[in-house]
Order: structure tokens, then C-alpha cells, then sequence
């Protein structure tokens, strides 16, 4: 099983949720989380693991060859994200624009542009026990986090059986990075706040999900702030709220230190069973019943 946990907007808490999530569940079972948060990576925070792999991630990027080239335009016609252009006698690439999509190197027919590999970003993966824990982390000045991401999920796919669970801390809003770490998923969790920003991209979000035909459902961090706008607009829109999470100040203070909250809070663990049964995972506390049965 696949659960992406995503947010419309940075800040509600999806992080903090991921991670208690799966090492919670990873006291039980074997559990695969995934940083695909690239730009701004920080589950590795609350996850005390040891480093067991670590690779320098490449894109692949056209290099112009003037010996070559007979500046026939073809390589400029191709191109739907302008990042070729041609000032005189000069062809220019932009790696910035570039996505890798190898048209222009394939179409171009004297081959004066063969793909060059590029350093973008790394994949890292810990071990914790029952836990392993990979993270995708994109270089200073990179602008295109989609490749990184999409080359963690393989990295996984490569190392990990189909049946072992998954969790996704997706990127925020809802872009490409987005939509990437979340379209193969069985199922989303929207993290939000009851605020009216959080409202605003909450809805954007669930526009995003449901374009893509995703079962989902909505967790409120820190109720108890703001409004009942988000409550009013998920029973409108029938909309499953599956777990509630209190605002707290102890909360924040734990999370400030990189403490999981779920071992000293039970209003954490509370609602990371609402949302285990949501998923029709069997608990800790289901399992730990039926072994005294």
C-alpha cells in the first residue's frame, strides 16, 4: 500500500505526520518512508537512523556540439519548454528549462546534441529497525525537483517488495513535484489547519486529488485554532475528516526539540489509530488485544 501525505499549502504539518506515522506503525511492522519533499527535505529531523546507501542523482542534459550542428532549428522546434534557443550562429541551452525529455537530442538529425549527465541532487537511505527511511535531497540552485523525486519512488521500487508499506511526504501545494510523489498512490491524506488560508489551498488541493481520481481523506492539525470553516466545507463537499490533531503549545515545543509526538502525547496516538482504521490497517493496539485473546 502507497500513502502519500500532501498538503495544499507548506506549514499544516504534513512532516510531522508522516513521520510519527511510520515509525508507529514500523513498532509492528516493515515500513518504507520517503522524503519526496525534495526541495526542503526535513523527516531525516525525527528519524534517528543509520546511513546505509547514498548516491549522487544526475539528469541527463543536452551539450551542444558546434563542430557538428548545421543550425537547422530543429532542436529549437521540438522543445515545448523553451530551454533551447538560437542567437545567430549559437546554440544555447538552459539547464534551468530542461526536462530531460530527450527530444531535441533524438530529433535533431546530425546528432549535435548528445545528453550529458548532470549532478542535481542525492538519494540517501537509513535504517531503522523495522524502518527504512529515504530521502531525495535537491542541490542548492536546482529549480527541477520533479526528476529527484521521480528517481527516489524507483530507487524504492528497485529495493523494496510490492507489499511492504509505503508512506509519501509529498511536497506541498499542487504542482508537478506535487502531483509526482502523490499519482501513484492508493491513498492521500490532506493535512490542514482551520484557518481560512488553509481552507483556500485545502480546497486546491482537493480539486488536484480528485482530477487524478485518488481516494482520499483530510486530517486537521491544530484544531481548536482558527474557525469550523474547514469542517463545514468537508462535510459539503462529503469529504472524509479522518483524524483531528490539538493545538497544543507542548506539542510545538516537542516537535521544536525533533521529538516524535506520538510517545509522549496520547492525543497523537489517538489520532494516528483514527487514521490507521481509516486505511484498514491493523493497529498496535489491534494486534496487541487479539494476542491476549
Amino acid at each position: 500500500m502507497k500513502i502519500s501525505i500532501a498538503s495544499g499549502k507548506g506549514g499544516t504539518g504534513k512532516t510531522t505526520l508522516a513521520s510519527n506515522l511510520a515509525v508507529y506503525l514500523s513498532e509492528y511492522r516493515n515500513v518504507v518512508l520517503a522524503d519526496l519533499d525534495v526541495e526542503e527535505p526535513n523527516s531525516g529531523l525525527f528519524i534517528a537512523g543509520n546511513k546505509i546507501y547514498e548516491e549522487t542523482f544526475n539528469t541527463m542534459i543536452p551539450e551542444w556540439q558546434r563542430n557538428t550542428c548545421t543550425l537547422c532549428n530543429r532542436c529549437r522546434e521540438v522543445c515545448n519548454f523553451n530551454a533551447i534557443t538560437r542567437i545567430a550562429d549559437e546554440i544555447l541551452v538552459f539547464p534551468q528549462l530542461c526536462h530531460s525529455c530527450y527530444a531535441c537530442s533524438e530529433l535533431c538529425p546530425v546528432g549535435a546534441l548528445p545528453m550529458k549527465a548532470k549532478r542535481t541532487g542525492l538519494i540517501r537511505h537509513f535504517s531503522r529497525k523495522s524502518l527504512d527511511f529515504i530521502e531525495g535531497i535537491l542541490d542548492i540552485g536546482e529549480e527541477q525537483a520533479v526528476p529527484l523525486i521521480e528517481g527516489a519512488i524507483h530507487y524504492i521500487d528497485e529495493h523494496f517488495s510490492a507489499d511492504i508499506l509505503r508512506i509519501y511526504d509529498a511536497p506541498p501545494g499542487t504542482s508537478c513535484p506535487m502531483i509526482e510523489a502523490v499519482k501513484d498512490a492508493d491513498y492521500i491524506i490532506l493535512v490542514t489547519e482551520p484557518t481560512p488560508v488553509g481552507l483556500y489551498d485545502l480546497e486546491l488541493a482537493v480539486d488536484t486529488v480528485r482530477e487524478l481520481r485518488k481516494d482520499f481523506g483530510v486530517v486537521l492539525n491544530r484544531d481548536g485554532i482558527g474557525n469550523g470553516d474547514v469542517e463545514v466545507y468537508c462535510r459539503k463537499e462529503h469529504i472524509p475528516l479522518i483524524a483531528r490533531i490539538p493545538q497544543q503549545r507542548r506539542i510545538a515545543e516537542y516537535y521544536a526539540e525533533g521529538k516524535l509526538l506520538y510517545q509522549n502525547f496520547p492525543e497523537i496516538r489517538n489520532a494516528l489509530e483514527d487514521i490507521i482504521r481509516t486505511l484498514g490497517i491493523a493497529s498496535a493496539t489491534a494486534n496487541t488485544e487479539k494476542g491476549r485473546q
